[in-house]
């Protein structure tokens, strides 16, 4: 399946004039190379969200005394970072210039993609797969920046659809790619894949034409760090709530250390003149409330596609290989559910899209609940639902982002698309949290305790369906 990746530029626009003249205007050499150097960067970014799932049961057998709400980490370290970080990248490019942060952004993408792959322990592993939340963070917004500095005003959006469709395709490719390179090699190979690819990106990338800093100032550092911490301390809290107990000292610490940590952050960010998060953004009533759906459905997704693969290879014994292929259907269906709200659906009802979107997502995961069990049927219950999940995932995630941005003025466009990742992002880490709490009570083997994560995901898109029409409300009042 995919991830809350399916537009990671936000919303393709699709039926305006401006769209029907692009075709008239040829990219320059410098525009196809920025697309296709910031293309392949974005490929590896949403990679990693997707490609690491498969390898859990790899990661087991290699770390057998590691719990799996410390394995989670491997995936929850690299969310939380990334969404730490991302809503303030964007105008750290600017500061420093977007093609310096983007080659340095690759080299520590790189640098801990080797980290991870030799890793000796799950310390270490974690620790670079939260390296690679930082690198992925500055790798977005300034691969969007290369590509808008290199093309034409009249191709923008052609590229920014281009751009997104790599996002799609790489959720989509995840689980395979991730269970052929398990199961032919090793769960380091997900990582020593990168090395090769950022590279050849990096060449590409220093062959184009720098940009002149903007002199901006620097994101605030100290409310940037507490609110890295304070997110972590919140997700850590809820990830060991099972294992230490929801009573302990430790895991009250973390949870009521980290709440209190995002709100001084949030204190700072009002203050500071660079503030570490743009609050202004959220005066606008539809960006709040896309964001709010954003997180909610964040949630939902992220846990429900660790869940699906966890589910085929636990409990109906499939290989990492033949797990990851059982679930790319569903994230192809994902790529046409985009597709088709990118196109067909125009801003007066993204609202609507959201419902739907959701809602059928959310039916997909009930209808597994209750149709699932230990007896394989792929064929009959596997695959349509999936499929189903899939169209409800892309058509939410990218009604989502239309709806947000469409209550943006355009010059703040990339703010306001971090801002909307880095909650759909946040909400992914403690999705994947909770899916821990929930199966640390049953054996890894037995389907209850997968079912029940199903379920709490379908209450999660009936939660994200429920606040949609907040969207439309909102959206008119501000058009």
């Amino acid at each position: 399946m995919t991830t809350a990746s399916a537009h990671p530029t936000g919303p393709v626009p699709a039926g305006t004039e401006q769209q029907k003249e692009t075709g008239r205007e040829q990219p320059s050499a410098a525009a196809k190379l920025a697309l296709l150097v910031a293309s392949g960067a974005t490929f590896l970014a949403v990679l990693d969200t997707t490609v690491v799932n498969i390898a859990f049961s790899d990661l087991r057998a290699d770390f057998p005394d590691a719990s799996l709400s410390q394995l989670t980490w491997v995936v929850t370290s690299y969310t939380v970072v990334f969404a730490a970080l991302l809503a303030v990248a964007g105008r750290v490019a600017d500061v420093i210039g977007r093609k310096k942060l983007f080659l340095w952004s690759t080299g520590v993408f790189i640098v801990a993609s080797l980290l991870s792959g030799v890793a000796t322990g799950v310390p270490m592993l974690i620790a670079s797969r939260a390296l690679q939340g930082v690198g992925a963070a500055g790798l977005i917004p300034s691969a969007l920046g290369l590509v808008l500095q290199h093309t034409p005003a009249a191709r923008r959006q052609v590229a920014i659809g281009i751009w997104g469709a790599v996002g799609s395709m790489a959720a989509a490719v995840g689980p395979s790619l991730g269970g052929l390179l398990v199961d032919v090699w090793s769960w380091r190979s997900v990582f020593l894949i990168n090395l090769p690819i950022g590279l050849a990106i990096v060449a590409g990338a220093a062959k184009l034409t720098a940009d002149a800093p903007s002199g901006r100032k620097l994101p605030d550092p100290v409310g940037t760090l507490i609110l890295a911490l304070g997110v972590g301390g919140v997700v850590f809290g809820v990830t060991q709530g099972t294992e230490w107990g929801w009573g302990s000292g430790r895991v009250l610490g973390l949870l009521i250390g980290g709440a209190v940590l995002f709100a001084v952050a949030l204190l700072l960010s009002k203050r500071h003149s660079a503030p570490a998060l743009e609050l202004d953004l959220w005066r606008s009533r539809a960006f709040a409330a896309t964001n709010v759906t954003s997180l909610l459905f964040g949630a939902a997704m992220y846990s429900y596609l660790l869940s699906s693969l966890l589910f085929l290879n636990a409990v109906w014994g499939y290989s990492e290989l033949k797990a990851g292929l059982a679930v790319t259907p569903g994230a192809f269906a994902a790529a046409v559910g985009a597709t088709i709200v990118g196109r067909r659906v125009g801003p007066a009802s993204q609202w609507a899209a959201v419902a739907v979107g959701s809602a059928l997502f959310g039916a997909s995961c009930a209808a597994m609940y209750l149709l699932l069990d230990t007896e394989k049927q792929y064929a009959a219950v596997w695959l349509p639902i999936g499929i189903l999940a899939g169209i409800g995932i892309g058509a939410a995630l990218t009604a989502i982002s239309n709806a947000a941005t469409a209550s943006l003025p355009p010059e703040r466009f990339a703010s306001g698309t971090g801002l909307l990742m880095t909650t759909r992002q946040i909400g992914g880490a403690l999705g994947i949290a909770a899916l821990a709490a929930i199966l640390e009570r049953h054996s890894v083997l037995d389907d209850e305790g997968y079912l029940q994560v199903f379920l709490a995901c379908a209450i999660g898109a009936a939660a994200a369906a429920v606040a949609a029409p907040a969207i439309r409300s909102r959206s008119v009042q501000n058009t």
